[in-house]
């Protein structure tokens, strides 16, 4: 059983169980009752998503305009985040389920380098999830 972390929008793999969004916002344009025909999630759970303040960072960085030193400001600041105890329950309990189950975490960024999702992959690595 496996975690994958995916671009959301993009085709579902075979066995890749519920899609969770972990975006700030919905995908604009689509109804909802399209989100998972459309293959973006199945559940949306912003809660993994970075503030809205990081979110507008984590844009300009992947707009070309950021350097190395603005996206580990962005990726110091979203660990920080991620550690507060709502989200660290939520990520054990995401890496316990990866035992029992298959479930992929995505976004809309076209690089995973540089979006938040490869910081939830390494904090849900270090927590011992089964990763795809």
């Amino acid at each position: 059983m496996t975690i994958r972390i995916v671009r959301l929008g993009s085709p579902r793999l075979p066995d890749e169980g519920i899609r969770i969004g972990t975006v700030r916002r919905p995908p604009r344009g689509v109804p909802k009752a399209e989100f998972a025909t459309r293959d973006f999630y199945d559940v949306w759970f912003p809660n993994l998503s970075p503030s809205a303040e990081l979110v507008s960072e984590a844009l300009a960085i992947q707009g070309g305009e950021g350097s190395e030193k603005a996206w580990r400001a962005f990726e110091r600041q979203f660990r920080a985040e991620m550690a507060r105890p709502d989200a660290s329950r939520t990520l054990d309990l995401l890496a316990a389920m990866s035992q029992q189950t298959n479930f992929s975490l995505g976004c809309y960024c076209e690089h995973e380098e540089r979006c938040h999702r490869s910081i939830l992959r390494a904090l849900l690595a270090t927590r011992g999830a089964a990763l795809a």
